[in-house]
């Protein structure tokens, strides 16, 4: 066997790209972590949103018919009563799916980590061909 120093030209580039199809191994291996990890961040949002939505409903519904029923009280119409409790409730509700969905936004879903190893990667295999 030859010694490091003694080793020919092609050895040499077998071992370098026996190394670096171990490198992008390894690259899609954490990419297939980091993916999973993003998959799991959004189910988590999912059904965090759906138990807030499922808890809050009843509670909602009993306090808007206490809000109507307080504007009836102070002189409103019950119809003006229910129409300023809906659009209070519409705006609520929009203001709440909209956290939701800034939360699975592509900025926070982006594989981060699996990014910036790509491009030490490439530096890497740039200095490696040189």
């Amino acid at each position: 066997m030859n010694s490091p120093s003694n080793r020919s030209i092609p050895e040499l580039f077998g071992d370098a790209f026996n190394q670096f199809a171990k490198l992008i191994s390894n690259e899609f291996d954490l990419a297939r972590a980091e993916m999973a990890d993003k998959v799991g961040q959004v189910g988590r949002a999912v059904a965090m949103m759906g138990a807030g939505a499922v808890i809050l409903i009843p509670g909602l519904v009993l306090l808007l018919f206490a809000l109507a029923a307080l504007l009836v009280e102070n002189g409103f119409s019950q119809s003006v009563a229910y129409l300023i409790t809906g659009g209070g409730t519409v705006v609520i509700a929009a203001a709440l799916i909209g956290i939701g969905v800034s939360r699975l936004s592509p900025d926070s879903l982006t594989p981060n980590m699996t990014i910036e190893q790509l491009q030490r990667d490439k530096v890497a295999a740039k200095e490696m061909v040189q």
